[in-house]
């Protein structure tokens, strides 16, 4: 894949819930590298944009390429291929209570890409130290606070080593202090070049941190662009009331 091609590639993308269309002709791209955000007010169909590009829902219409493969198509190994390149935090950090933070994270790297436990150890340590928990590698998640957690389900995915990662409103069960710990973990992986795309209600991240700002409003891209460009001069009447409810 050439530099100059999107890493991600949303082309006119419909979804349906029978009759409610949640997502409406929505496109943009996504550079390799960049940290984009996606805001909007809960029902503007956020979340379900970030689980049709984790192949977790299909779509009805146009087309989602990711690191050029095709999201959606037939076959275990498109899904196999997309597992490897795509990782996704979500709310809940989907933690097994019953393993230790190591095993939490080593379990996809012995099963699924088949690596030794030795390697998948190494590989745990690393990641946990990314995110600044490694000395909580024989921790059980119930001895860990929610922020904790959550870093355990970033380095989880991290571990996969993806091209790509998705996180849905990964701080909004959290108190602000611990809000504070995700987003430090997460502007981290922005500096370090991880593609990044996040649906947040944390504006100071957006501001600070995102390269690339989506606003959605009724299942539309209703305005995008560079993040302070955007904040700077909202174009239109639902941006703009939108910003000021959120400051």
């Amino acid at each position: 894949m050439s530099v100059a091609e999107p890493i991600v590639l949303i082309d006119n993308v419909v979804k349906e819930f029978g009759p409610l269309r949640v997502l409406d002709g929505v496109g943009f791209e996504v550079a390799p590298g960049q940290t984009v955000a996606i805001v909007g007010r809960s029902g503007s169909g956020k979340s379900t944009l970030l689980r049709c590009i984790a192949g977790l829902e299909t779509v009805q219409a146009g087309r989602i390429t990711v690191c050029g493969h095709e999201v959606g198509l037939p076959g275990s190994a498109a899904r196999a291929q997309l597992r490897r390149d795509v990782g996704m935090v979500f709310q809940s950090y989907n933690l097994f209570p019953h393993l230790t933070v190591e095993r939490n994270i080593t379990l996809a790297l012995t099963l699924v890409k088949k690596q030794p436990k030795e390697d998948a150890r190494r590989r745990a340590a690393e990641v946990l130290g990314m995110v600044g928990l490694t000395d909580k590698l024989l921790a059980y998640p119930e001895q860990l606070s929610g922020g904790q957690q959550q870093r355990v389900a970033i380095a989880r995915s991290l571990a996969l080593q993806p091209q790509v990662m998705l996180f849905d409103e990964v701080t909004s069960a959290l108190d602000p202090e611990l809000t504070a710990e995700v987003l430090g973990v997460m502007e981290g992986l922005a500096h370090r070049g991880m593609t990044m795309l996040s649906v947040t209600h944390e504006m100071g991240f957006a501001r600070r941190v995102a390269d690339l700002v989506v606003f959605m409003h009724k299942g539309k891209v209703w305005e995008i662009g560079p993040t302070a460009e955007l904040f700077a001069n909202p174009k239109t009447a639902e941006f703009q009331q939108f910003v000021g409810s959120e400051l």
